[in-house]
């Protein structure tokens, strides 16, 4: 009895395929993120707000009650942590999820709060591989990523298979990073 290599080759396919979706998605939505992070930060919504503090003067060389008095004013007295003076006249303090900038000679502050954007914090957390275990698993993903890509270049036969049509897409698939490195690096 003959080897059913082709069989075995749709089984692999196919079971690599279901079992490492969840990374497929995760490096997808990241990659994509990362590729455009010139024009969006892809791990925080940031917001900024602007207020004008009357007396700004009081806080200079301010301790912590008058910090939090400060934070008073804009209703975040709660989420204080620590603050400094980045230099003379101005004061920047830390708050949960941000921080507090203010000039203590002309009483301009904003406040910058981040917030975790819901899916992509969490995928690019992982695309950057957070631990060993997670390296691993990473690197055993990325093997899975190359049988994929030749069990599905010899999965079809025929005018479907690398004789016809699939050999066509693989040139083209070669040729466009080819033609990146050659001319456009």
């Amino acid at each position: 009895m003959a080897f059913k290599w082709r069989k075995w080759n749709r089984i692999i396919h196919r079971d690599f395929g279901f079992f490492f979706f969840g990374m497929t998605i995760i490096y997808a939505l990241s990659g994509i993120a990362i590729n455009h992070i010139n024009d969006w930060n892809p791990n925080y919504d940031i917001e900024n707000t602007y207020y004008s503090i009357t007396n700004p003067e009081q806080f200079d060389n301010a301790d912590d009650a008058k910090i939090k008095e400060l934070l008073g004013l804009v209703e975040l007295e709660d989420s204080y942590k620590k603050f400094y003076y980045m230099r003379p006249g101005l004061l920047k303090v830390f708050i949960k999820d941000g921080s507090l900038l203010l000039n203590t000679e002309t009483g301009d502050a904003s406040i910058e709060t981040l917030r975790r954007r819901p899916v992509f914090f969490y995928v690019n957390y992982l695309h950057y591989n957070p631990g060993k275990w997670w390296l691993w698993f990473a690197d055993i993903y990325g093997g899975a990523l190359i049988i994929l890509a030749f069990s599905g270049i010899i999965m079809n036969k025929s005018s479907k298979g690398l004789m016809g049509r699939g050999g066509i897409y693989l040139i083209i698939g070669l040729l466009i990073p080819l033609v990146f490195l050659l001319f456009f690096r």
